[in-house]
């Protein structure tokens, strides 16, 4: 059984800075691309962040481009976001992804394409 498992969501101030964790077990970890996404109220889930299986190719959406960093450790089974100069708008539950396709060529984004999602953890950025 698939297991993905978020931490590191909290409470932080505008311009703060937070560390999620995702904890994968059940599959091999490293021959699957990871994924972050979000999902504000009201909102569709949206995608934020993705890196390669290898870790050698990385994605972000605009909105977190240049202050959110994805990276893994395939040794440890975890994906990090690393997530910089927070803003309100990026106040939302953050979740992980497992992509479906084994040792997939790039990245890809539609969440239709992510298998395995984790539970969620809740940012919220206060102003």
């Amino acid at each position: 059984q698939v297991q993905l498992v978020e931490s590191g969501g909290g409470l932080v101030q505008a311009g703060g800075s937070l560390r999620l964790s995702c904890a994968a077990s059940g599959r091999t970890f490293s021959m699957y691309a990871m994924g972050w996404f979000r999902q504000a109220p009201g909102k569709e889930r949206e995608f934020v962040a993705a890196i390669s299986w290898s870790g050698g190719s990385t994605y972000y959406a605009d909105s977190v481009k240049g202050r959110f960093t994805i990276s893994r450790d395939n040794a440890k089974n975890t994906v990090y976001l690393q997530m910089n100069s927070l803003k309100p708008e990026d106040t939302a539950v953050y979740y992980c992804a497992s992509d479906r396709a084994a040792f997939r060529a790039g990245i890809t984004t539609p969440p239709g394409a992510y298998e395995y999602w984790g539970q969620g953890t809740q940012d919220t950025v206060s102003s």
